[in-house]
Formats: C-alpha cells, structure tokens, sequence
C-alpha cells in the first residue's frame, strides 16, 4: 500500500509528529502506517479533501498552512502522506 518513497521519507521524518521515534526500519514503519490508516495523497487539494470529509475545521487555512501540518508529511516527489496519532 505505501511505497518506498512514502516509507522511508516517514521514516527519516518522524520527529515532525512524534516526539521518539516509532520505527525503526522501513519494515516497522510500513506496519505503523498501515496501523494507523495513513493516507497518500497525490496533491494538496485532496489533502483539504481528506480534511473535509474527516470533519476537521480547516476553513481559515490556506493550502500553504495545510502542508506545513505536523501531520502531513510532504513527499519530495509531490505526494502527502498523512499520519493521524
């Protein structure tokens, strides 16, 4: 479900959301993401998507202030991972 771009870019930010670390290898964080449902993204707009249909209050915000989130993690090749703790 989440490739190794997505994997190890989580990996190698993690810090963004949590305050340790809670993988240790791609393997451990391939299983976090997939305990906690984390979505792939392929653009900002259906991170505000995600946002909206989950509810959250996310009217005032640009797509900037989206992106910067501690829980969106922007891949380098333009997708978002988002992980909800």
């Amino acid at each position: 479900m989440y490739d190794e771009a997505v994997v190890q870019y989580f990996l190698e930010h993690q810090m963004q959301l949590f305050k340790e670390n809670v993988a240790e290898s791609p393997e451990e964080a391939e299983e976090f993401l997939e305990d906690c449902m984390a979505v792939v993204c392929k653009n900002i707009k259906e991170v505000r998507a995600y946002f909206e249909d989950e509810g959250a209050d996310i009217a005032g915000m640009s797509n900037a202030d989206l992106a910067e989130a501690e829980e969106v993690f922007a891949i380098p090749d333009g997708r978002y991972l988002i992980v909800e703790a």
